[in-house]
């Protein structure tokens, strides 16, 4: 339990009637008996493997000792849920290779493992006792106090705590609300001592960096996924508008144009001359639109062709060098197209250049992009350029964009993104 979340809990005027005192005390009920077990294992195993490891055949015993804090670091982290709200990861990553010898190098060379064997011996040797005792004096004793009534009852007398004798009810009586008042605090007492407990194990079994290198690691996939639905999302807009609107847009301008051919000269035919010519300057802007979306140059055929496709209709002369594999991961083509685009784009409105000049490849598991440009330099990434949103989205996909760019020129931007060849 975080302490934050003890004090929460302690602080709240209905602690006493909620199911926190409970849970506390079985949080210490459990440990005090798990920790027993635990101790009896490992000392059983040390003695019996230390004896039998002349043999050979108390080595895999010994072996069980020495892991003995992945079960025990398992069951802590159940055990967690009875006190703490926040749940907590397994710290341990997955074999590469299947089979036992991968496992048991993988669980031996791993920081968390030694980290839950020295849990597991803090656990028998210490810890229990004091889960035990914590559970004896704040619920045991105050309870037994609480009963002398009953055994006064029954018995004829009671012994309080097997020291005072009680033989009278007065006296009975009020040695039961002094354990009731021994018992509430008892159970502020026993959420304290379960909480400071569950820190110390969270801490050890399931440690802050292991909590927050999951977070990470899940937030980093959730933006992949992010990506790639936006991904999903452009095409699906570029093919119903392909399909749908520019189809539309196309029978629209062949039918002004067959009128335009049919009318007699005069007002009708100029006007429908007019709204001929609008059509077709629609139906451009459409395709334009659609390109600027998700060209399928580049769904159909790749990251080449769409970089040669862009050099065409760039308004400086473009020089391509990009020799690829093959097909790339879709994110990745769409993210390097499109850092293509901006930097071709940035070139015609800003620097000035003669020509500029695409090149890169596939190397050592990382696509290589460099657009260079002969003009008067001076960009910067964040003054309006476009390619500051164009650097995140490089940087979801793990990749780095960076801009070289001093005042008289040469400008050099490059992109690394790490991907594999689609499959």
């Amino acid at each position: 339990m975080h302490p934050r979340d003890v004090w929460q809990a302690l602080s709240r005027p209905g602690y006493l009637l909620s199911a926190w005192p409970w849970r506390s005390a079985c949080y210490l009920l459990t440990g005090a008996v798990t920790g027993a077990v635990v101790l009896v294992g490992i000392v059983l195993s040390v003695v019996v493997g230390g004896v039998l490891a002349l043999a050979l055949v108390g080595l895999p015993l010994l072996l069980g000792a020495a892991l003995a804090g992945l079960p025990v670091a398992a069951l802590e982290r159940s055990r967690l849920r009875l006190v703490d709200a926040e749940p907590s990861s397994d710290p341990h990553r997955s074999p590469g290779e299947p089979g036992l010898r991968a496992w048991l190098s993988t669980r031996l060379r791993e920081r968390a493992t030694w980290r839950e064997l020295g849990h597991a011996l803090l656990f028998a040797g210490l810890l229990w006792p004091v889960d035990a005792l914590a559970f004896a004096v704040f619920l045991l004793g105050p309870l037994s106090v609480v009963a002398t009534p009953l055994l006064l009852a029954v018995l004829g007398e009671a012994k309080v705590l097997k020291v005072w004798l009680v033989t009278t009810w007065p006296a009975a009586v009020g040695w039961a609300v002094l354990g009731l008042v021994l018992l509430v605090l008892g159970a502020y007492l026993m959420g304290v001592v379960a909480g400071a407990r569950a820190g110390l194990a969270r801490l050890l079994v399931a440690s802050p960096e292991a909590d927050l290198g999951a977070r990470v690691v899940e937030l980093a996939r959730s933006r992949v996924r992010l990506v790639d639905a936006f991904e999903a999302e452009r095409r699906r807009i570029e093919r119903d508008l392909h399909d749908g609107a520019q189809q539309r847009l196309v029978a629209l301008t062949m039918t002004l144009g067959l009128a335009r051919l049919d009318a007699p000269p005069g007002p009708l035919a100029d006007q429908l001359a007019t709204a001929h010519q609008e059509a077709g300057a629609a139906l451009a802007e459409l395709r334009e639109l659609i390109h600027g979306i998700h060209p399928k140059v580049l769904a159909d055929y790749g990251l080449e062709a769409a970089v040669a496709d862009a050099a065409d209709r760039s308004a400086v002369p473009v020089d391509v060098d990009l020799e690829l594999p093959g097909r790339l991961p879709t994110a990745v083509e769409a993210a390097a197209y499109f850092v293509v685009c901006e930097a071709l784009a940035n070139v015609g409105r800003h620097s000035g250049a003669s020509r500029v000049e695409v090149s890169g490849g596939h190397r050592d598991g990382r696509l290589l992009l460099r657009i260079r440009d002969d003009g008067c330099g001076g960009a910067r990434a964040g003054q309006g350029s476009g390619l500051t949103g164009l650097a995140d989205r490089v940087s979801v996909l793990d990749g780095r964009l960076s801009l070289t760019s001093p005042p008289g020129g040469p400008t050099l931007l490059r992109v690394e993104i790490p991907c594999d060849p689609a499959s």
